[in-house]
């Protein structure tokens, strides 16, 4: 029987905890998410599940009184750097799966930073967690092809969780079936991009290519690319992406026209 500590978030975080919980040979012995907020589907998977909730501090001290002890720590999404007995406890580690290629995109705006440097492939990196942040070991990195010239931030996301989802299981059931870490490479060089770096990245400059940073801070309820005036920020959008939000039903009788 593997012990797990389950970290993580989102919709996708919430169906690699239904399946965990449904193989032989798994304890989910708790759950670290967003539950401070509400509407969190992992909260609702884990309380459905009959699962424990913690958070950061609870598990900690849990830890610290030997009343939390788990084999395997997984961190899908989560936003919490982890520290102390989060790095001691588990005998076979902690695997991080990160929504960016690792080495090279480390930290926040992978999805941006995608589309603003032209690639024409992405990816979902698998790593052992230390100390410092998306710079442990890699176990495994899986890429998928992108459109960098018609990928918006939210449709690069919604991607990569797809692929996320089955890398997570395969990936993690290896980790659940070995008596020991799995193999390694390292994980070396790149760029970390801080959230603070990403934020001022969306500032429309004379010589961006505006059509793409709209493209690649498009996420919707977030801030977008966005231009400044009178010490007001305005998000901007392009006639692709005004189309895909308008209801399905709309019609304009000026749309595309050279005098509307």
């Amino acid at each position: 029987m593997t012990r797990i500590l389950f970290m993580g978030r989102k919709k996708v975080s919430a169906g690699l905890l239904e399946f965990l919980s449904s193989q032989s040979g798994i304890e989910i012995v708790g759950v670290l998410t967003d539950s401070h907020l509400q509407g969190s589907p992992t909260t609702a998977a884990a309380k459905r599940l009959g699962l424990p909730l913690y958070t950061f501090d609870t598990a900690l001290e849990a830890m610290r009184e030997g009343r939390l002890k788990y084999d395997l720590g997984l961190s899908v999404l989560y936003w919490r750097k982890l520290r102390d007995e989060f790095l001691t406890v588990p005998a076979r580690g902690t695997i991080n799966f990160h929504p960016a290629i690792l080495p090279e995109y480390k930290g926040t705006g992978g999805y941006n930073l995608a589309i603003m440097d032209g690639l024409s492939e992405w990816g979902i990196s698998a790593h052992y967690i230390d100390d410092s942040i998306d710079t442990g070991d890699l176990i495994e990195v899986v890429r998928f092809p992108m459109n960098p010239d018609t990928a918006t931030a939210q449709s690069l996301e919604r991607e990569s969780m797809q692929v996320l989802d089955g890398f997570a299981k395969r990936l993690i059931m290896q980790a659940v079936e070995s008596e020991a870490k799995l193999p390694t490479f390292p994980n070396i060089g790149g760029e970390y991009t801080s959230r603070a770096e990403m934020e001022a990245m969306k500032e429309i400059r004379p010589g961006d290519d505006v059509g793409r940073k709209i493209r690649a801070f498009w996420f919707p309820p977030y801030d977008g690319a966005y231009v400044e005036i009178d010490g007001q920020k305005y998000t901007l959008v392009d006639r692709r992406i005004l189309e895909e939000v308008a209801p399905k039903d709309s019609t304009s009788l000026f749309a595309g026209s050279a005098d509307a």
